[in-house]
């Protein structure tokens, strides 16, 4: 599903000391004038920025390894553009045309870059080593200098140095205004080098915060360097990812426990190509590797502010030929790091044309460590009790990608955009929204290959590729990864001032990289493949158990780590309130892929400090067949996506015999799966609609799936969908039967929302939106997804107050969202006949104990026929109140502070649901 790039190994780098040569970090000034007359000549071709020389791009190399090519590689074929894209990365073909097992490309490939074609000419004999700056005034004592080691998170203070370091002045053109945050872009190096000066010894490197390597220039400018300041050390491993260090340094930290060279590549000019990066540093194992971390500090450097973003990434290499056959070293791909807190790339939603330098195919990490922190305002999370939650789940493009949004072009389909329609949420009654998944993820990967879903855009995102980073594509204006931060903070501070939680749909239990047979290299493949992934001895390597290729190893504890940071970094960094976990199941598998009773990641999460406010549900389930509904280890903090409740509620509104026991322990919160040690009703999440399935309206206009357009024959999507459609497939029908399916929508409804757990709605269905009986709509980017503004307007007074209404009377009834389960004093089945099979009628009420509201009566009829039912004498000489009759048109099907005139007995409707309430 998701091709790739081959990428091959480079040739080890040198020893050297603790510090890199800046000159040769920065590009040493002895490229032969014709090397640099052709690498002029390749650029032009390529139609690249001429805002730099090519001689600084011909001269980022480093110390030991050959300068940066910048010849270009063939583009690749691509459609649905105005021109092709510049491919430039280190492969000239896809992986599926030179795989790691074809000797013969490996072995032409590592002849191409003996031979100067790929990161340059031969490199010339590396400068002596440069020993490190002292971190710590030398003045000090011993105990001093080790109490501000402690104090300085146990950063390696190295020895004072011998020589000084080499200047080296880069002179930067201007940038674009677009973010990031963290670096994996690329830049062009250093005109000259200077020779080295003598400098005063002794004043810490890192205090040094007025004479900074860099000139910092207004309105987010890219800065002018000088190389005679920055600072390469040793670093820590103490915290992944990149790290602001001092005020001036940067601490990087990656994980992989079997290759044998890492190279980090920094690029401080968001203008040039990925093949041109304005460091790059290797780092030596003996001083850069602790455990399986390889870590570097760079200091005296810029480190992105409001406006400009440094990016970066890695070349990683390992055995050659490999020893461990589940490797799977790309050593020319340039890696993102899986702690990379923005990711950089196509900046407009299947736009290939937006990617920066038009280098469609390549993803950069990045940061701003120095921009203005976010202004919340003094808004903080709304905390609602869990049993107080009423969900909506939403697609982050879908909400507003239609233009009867009226939103503007360049603002659909945004986080600001949802912002936008903050009222709209209010007006649903809801009080959360569950964002199907904003990680980063490649939209375009069913488009990398010729395949039967080429014509698809992923609009869903269940294929992350990066667990730290918001989607960049969901910026508004294509304005990029810093933007799409920023925007994702309004879009939650803007929500939780009306009141709503943001839970987010997360997808730990796969990856976007694929597998060998359409691999789609990003980070963990390339970094540390057998760590990342779960993997076997057989022809299918990686083991499946989610349905897409790849199983994360999540029970690993380098994985279990990143996962529980990820999910802190949402928690801190972005206020979220909860977290859906898709195929929550494969999570719960061992190394092995057998499943834990006690799985270390799902405890991790359940105990986590950071994490103890945050909702947590899990889709207990896998495609692995593992079903764990009402089994999931939970430690009273999980709960779960309650499938059971789906099924039995589909099947009794459409008519299934044998139901009434089961539906009513649905009704009652399930205490059958969740009344168990400290459990509560709230820890099912009760639903009969999701993002993959029919939706409302489809669920009782078809009978059977539709999924053509899908481009898989219709195979794809559930075929058991517990679906009717009342007399005729799709539209098309007489008057007779869409008022019959608008009936069974509101039953439906009704149903959910005085069920005791916690309720999900689907967005589209408060006005009834249809996918044309399509059941897997993952890939379509039109109105099969899109929400249809025009169309709720048109069931504004019909069906979507309905809708709205009965949320907002959910949440405002305290017999309806309750934190303990029902007994007996709290609830009344009018019932003597529960193993009647023909029976389809199931009445109960709701006593009002001094919690408020009144008692409820509700009577729920699947039966072709009217059930005349005597209603239970209303408690302190009150009389019973209409609320909700389904059978009545609009308004009288929800009158919300109730209509008298109810008598001993009601006759409820064939079809037809009624809600009474005592005042």
């Amino acid at each position: 599903r998701r091709p790739s790039r081959t990428r091959h190994r480079h040739s080890p780098p040198p020893r050297c000391g603790s510090v890199m040569s800046l000159s040769a970090a920065l590009g040493a000034a002895r490229a032969p004038v014709a090397y640099v007359r052709e690498t002029t000549t390749a650029c032009r071709a390529r139609g690249e920025s001429s805002a730099f020389p090519a001689v600084l791009a011909s001269r980022a190399s480093v110390a030991g390894r050959r300068l940066a090519q910048t010849s270009r590689a063939p583009p690749r074929r691509v459609t649905h553009t105005r021109r092709a894209p510049v491919r430039a990365s280190w492969s000239d073909k896809p992986s599926s045309a030179a795989p790691s097992s074809d000797d013969e490309a490996r072995d032409s490939r590592r002849a191409a870059r003996l031979a100067g074609t790929e990161w340059g000419a031969t490199p010339v004999p590396p400068m002596p080593p440069i020993p490190p700056p002292v971190l710590g005034d030398t003045s000090k004592s011993r105990k001093q200098q080790t109490e501000d080691t402690t104090t300085n998170g146990g950063w390696v203070k190295p020895p004072a140095p011998q020589v000084e370091q080499p200047t080296s002045r880069v002179a930067w053109g201007s940038v674009s205004a677009s973010p990031g945050r963290e670096s994996n872009g690329n830049a062009s190096s250093s005109s000259r080098v200077e020779r080295p000066q003598t400098k005063t010894q002794g004043k810490p490197a890192v205090q040094q915060a007025n004479q900074t390597s860099y000139t910092r220039p207004p309105n987010g400018a890219a800065p002018t360097i000088d190389s005679d300041k920055i600072r390469i050390t040793q670093g820590s491993p103490s915290k992944m990812g990149p790290s602001a260090f001092g005020e001036t340094g940067v601490n990087f930290a990656v994980h992989s426990s079997t290759a044998k060279s890492v190279d980090l590549l920094i690029y401080f000019d968001p203008t040039s190509p990925s093949t041109a990066p304005s460091l790059r540093i290797p780092l030596p194992r003996d001083q850069h590797k602790t455990g399986d971390t390889w870590h570097v500090l760079v200091d005296q450097i810029p480190r992105g502010w409001d406006g400009y973003v440094v990016r970066y990434g890695y070349l990683v290499s390992g055995d050659d030929p490999k020893k461990n056959k589940h490797d799977r070293w790309h050593p020319d791909q340039l890696l993102c790091d899986p702690y990379a807190p923005f990711v950089d790339g196509r900046r407009v939603f299947g736009d290939r044309a937006s990617a920066p330098n038009g280098e469609d195919s390549v993803w950069m990490g990045g940061f701003a460590f120095d921009q203005t922190a976010f202004d919340w305002e003094g808004v903080t999370p709304p905390n609602l009790p869990p049993q107080n939650l009423v969900v909506y789940e939403l697609t982050t493009r879908a909400f507003t990608n239609d233009k009867s949004s009226g939103i503007v072009p360049g603002r659909r389909g945004s986080f600001l955009a949802i912002a936008d329609k903050v009222q709209h949420l209010v007006d649903c009654g809801i009080n959360a929204v569950e964002l199907l998944p904003v990680f980063h993820f490649d939209e375009m990967e069913f488009q990398r290959d010729k395949n039967p879903r080429d014509h698809m855009l992923n609009t869903w995102g269940y294929s992350t590729m990066s667990f730290f980073a918001p989607m960049v594509v969901y910026a508004s204006e294509g304005a990029g990864p810093q933007a799409a931060s920023n925007e994702f903070k309004h879009m939650v501070k803007t929500l939780h001032a009306a009141g709503i939680e943001v839970l987010l749909d997360v997808v730990y239990n796969h990856t976007g990289e694929g597998t060998d047979n359409s691999p789609n290299t990003f980070s963990f493949r390339g970094l540390d493949n057998e760590t990342y992934y779960m993997m076997e001895d057989s022809a299918a390597a990686y083991k499946n158990y989610t349905g897409c290729g790849n199983t994360f190893n999540c029970n690993h504890l380098v994985v279990q780590r990143l996962v529980l940071d990820s999910l802190r970094h949402w928690v801190d960094e972005y206020h979220v309130d909860g977290f859906r976990f898709d195929l929550t199941s494969a999570m719960t598998r061992g190394e092995d892929g057998e499943p834990l009773q006690r799985p270390p990641v799902i405890r991790g999460i359940a105990k986590d400090e950071t994490l103890l406010r945050t909702k947590l549900f899990a889709e207990p389930w896998d495609c692995g067949g593992l079903y764990q509904v009402g089994s999931f280890p939970n430690w009273d903090r999980w709960g779960e996506w309650n499938g059971r409740y789906r099924d039995v509620l589909r099947r009794f509104v459409k008519g299934d015999g044998g139901l009434k026991s089961e539906l009513a322990c649905r009704l009652s919160g399930s205490a059958d799966l969740y009344h168990n040690n400290n459990r509560k009703p709230y820890h099912s999440l009760n639903f009969i609609t999701a993002h993959d399935g029919f939706t409302l309206r489809d669920l009782v206009s078809y009978n059977d799936k539709h999924n053509d357009a899908n481009g898989e024959q219709n195979r794809d999507g559930c075929n058991d969908n517990d679906s009717w459609n009342h007399g005729g497939e799709g539209d098309g029908v007489n008057d007779a039967v869409q008022a019959l399916r608008v009936r069974q929508m509101k039953n439906l409804h009704l149903a959910l929302m005085v069920s005791q757990g916690t309720p999900m709605v689907l967005m589209g269905d408060e006005y009834g939106h249809t996918r044309g009986g399509n059941n897997n709509t993952y890939g379509h980017d039109n109105h099969l997804n899109n929400f249809d503004w025009d169309e709720l307007e048109k069931q504004r007074d019909g069906y979507f107050r309905f809708m709205g209404g009965l949320c907002k009377f959910r949440v405002a009834h305290p017999l309806l969202g309750r934190g303990e389960f029902l007994n007996d004093q709290d609830v009344t089945w009018h019932e003597d006949n529960w193993d009647n099979a023909e029976s389809r009628f199931l009445a109960f009420t709701l006593h009002d104990k001094g919690q408020g509201g009144g008692d409820l009566y509700i009577a729920l009829n699947a039966h072709e026929f009217y059930v005349d039912a005597p209603l239970p004498p209303p408690p302190g000489g009150k009389t019973w109140h209409r609320v909700v009759d389904t059978n009545l048109p609009s308004p009288s099907d929800f009158t919300p502070a109730g209509e008298s005139g109810c008598g001993a007995r009601y006759n409820v409707a064939p079809r037809a649901s009624v809600m009474l309430v005592a005042k």
